[in-house]
């Protein structure tokens, strides 16, 4: 499956905006844009557009374009999924 990573913009309790270049933990959450057709997917009944938390070093990490429209995707196995978000 092929997971676009979320990255929200982060904010001090104080009100200060952390810009994406501060070292952060990586975020183990993100959107299904592509599903396999696999029969473990199927069982788990996870469909393209949901919300999912997955392991944060699960699965392999591919960036496509260039600067601010760089995206960060996840290749993830379904296994690697861990919730839902609704």
């Amino acid at each position: 499956m092929l997971v676009k990573t979320i990255i929200e913009e982060e904010v001090t309790l104080s009100g200060i905006v952390l810009p994406e270049t501060v070292e952060k933990e990586k975020k183990a959450e993100g959107e299904i844009v592509a599903l396999g057709n696999g029969e473990n997917l199927a069982k788990l009944g996870l469909k393209v557009g949901q919300r999912v938390l997955f392991e944060k070093w699960g699965g392999e990490e591919v960036k496509m374009g260039k600067g601010k429209n760089e995206v960060e995707y996840k290749i993830l196995a379904h296994d690697k999924v861990l919730a839902v978000v609704e």
